[in-house]
């Protein structure tokens, strides 16, 4: 009997080391993978190859998890396998229906939800360790209290601070940025007291006393996030997309922590520290601090011009003016905005770059960091249509060709070709745009003169003396050149 007891001891043991083992590789090849993922996205030419890994390591990272808990959990396997699936059955359902039916000028607003998830997990996934932690004083339960108090900080923060994005991306909300007096000190005393609140929970022996300082930083924690990006006006809500998503990889870092999972805190850490990374080179391209940024405007106002100057007159042109124009240039710049995501407009801008192209004219196209209002928006769009990557320049690679260019298009941008930027005392003083207003010609394709554009600054380009406006739908007015070509 105790022979037999011994013996099942050890095959226990062995199917354990077995499954942890097979576990551990799984989540080594999956950190690999992701690695390259994070290499080949940036690139246009490699971005489908990253894409791809991406999603092998996340299959092996999932499958190896699952394998863990259904092995783990052989009392209740069968209830196990079916909450499982049925998770999977009902995410797979929402996400694939939410991402056949939105459209690419939608994705800015379903990125900031997706972010908004990852908080609310990070949040659900402290509480439950909480509830579970073994209510002693000890170094390693304390240590363990702190990571929760983290997770629950930094994934309230994000799920709020995303809902926020969401509302302003989405104009469910104004996208002026809301001043409340004495915002920054507000900002500065929600992290002191949550960092009171943490080391408080640390030092509690039980779950019941631990519960009170939890729920306050819960609170401290959700109205923080709000009041971060309400405090960010809209011509930075591009920075904002890039900078939850930033929250969203450290809110699964710790959740990692407090979990224990050895891949949930790379992965987590891998997300968290390209995008802050990617929000401090658009921060650059905004001439922005990235510490305001991400502190919600802390040291500046966060105001937006409506200021109407007077330029003077502007100039109008139509579809056949602009194929003639377009017939005699040599050399020709296109610079998308999101207008042109709003008219869907980008294959028919692929359509005329093909006819170009085949007439012997030179065409590039130059795309702003901050174009859109996610960062590669414009990029994806081109690449959506075929557009060939070769001629789709960064700004810092194009601003120096436009004073030898024919013929600009600006088609659906207004604040990253504003010369207003460099008036001292504009809203975007500083801010690197493109210098559209250099080429021979300009054509600006514009909805109408009404809008000032995202960010609220006028735009002095639209009143040169070489420049002339193309009013009215970009997908229209582009087909309509096309077809006097």
């Amino acid at each position: 009997m105790t022979l037999m007891a011994i013996t099942a001891s050890a095959a226990l043991t062995d199917t354990y080391t077995a499954t942890a083992r097979f576990q551990a590789l799984a989540y080594l090849l999956a950190a690999i993978l992701f690695i390259l993922a994070l290499a080949g996205l940036s690139k246009q030419e490699t971005a489908q190859r990253g894409n791809t890994l991406g999603i092998i390591g996340m299959t092996f990272a999932l499958l190896a998890t699952v394998w863990a808990v259904i092995d783990g959990d052989s009392d209740n396997r069968v209830l196990t396998i079916g909450l499982i699936v049925g998770a999977i059955l009902i995410g797979a359902f929402i996400g694939t229906w939410k991402a056949k039916k939105v459209e690419m000028t939608g994705m800015p607003e379903l990125i900031a939800m997706l972010h908004s998830f990852v908080g609310l997990a990070a949040v659900l996934v402290g509480y439950n360790s909480f509830i579970e932690q073994p209510g002693t004083s000890s170094p390693e339960n304390a240590f363990h209290m702190g990571e929760v108090g983290l997770a629950v900080f930094i994934g309230a923060v994000t799920f709020t601070g995303s809902i926020v994005a969401y509302l302003k991306l989405s104009a469910r909300i104004s996208g002026r940025p809301l001043t409340l007096p004495g915002r920054n000190y507000l900002n500065l005393a929600a992290i002191v007291l949550s960092v009171a609140l943490i080391i408080w929970m640390a030092n509690t022996r039980s779950v019941s006393a631990g519960l009170a300082p939890l729920i306050i930083l819960t609170v401290i924690a959700l109205l923080l996030g709000a009041h971060l990006v309400l405090a960010i006006g809209g011509g930075d809500m591009p920075v904002v997309v890039s900078m939850l998503n930033s929250y969203s990889g450290w809110a699964a870092a710790m959740a990692g922590f407090t979990l224990g999972n050895d891949l949930l805190i790379i992965t987590g850490a891998l997300v968290g520290s390209s995008g802050a990374y990617l929000s401090y080179i658009m921060c650059q391209a905004m001439n922005r601090s990235f510490i305001s940024v991400i502190l919600g405007g802390f040291g500046s106002d966060g105001a937006v011009s409506t200021e109407v100057k007077d330029y003077g007159e502007h100039r109008e042109t139509n579809e056949a003016d602009v194929a003639q124009l377009l017939k005699d240039a040599k050399s020709v710049v296109i610079t998308p905005g999101y207008g042109m995501a709003v008219a869907q407009a980008q294959y028919p801008v692929a359509d005329l770059t093909r006819k170009l192209r085949d007439r012997g004219v030179e065409v590039k196209f130059g795309i702003h960091p901050v174009a859109g209002r996610l960062p590669g928006h414009m990029n994806v769009l081109l690449a959506e249509a075929k557009v060939p990557y070769d001629i789709v320049m960064e700004m810092d690679e194009i601003n120096d060709d436009f004073a030898d260019t024919d013929v600009v298009l600006v088609i659906g941008a207004n604040d990253t070709v504003n010369p207003a930027a460099q008036e001292p005392g504009s809203p975007i003083a500083g801010m690197p745009v493109l210098h559209v207003w250099e080429a021979k010609d300009v054509i600006v394709f514009k909805r109408s003169m009404g809008n000032a554009g995202y960010a609220g600054v006028q735009n002095p380009l639209f009143f040169n003396s070489n420049t002339q406006m193309l009013l009215g739908d970009a997908k229209k007015s582009v087909e309509g050149i096309i077809a006097n070509l």
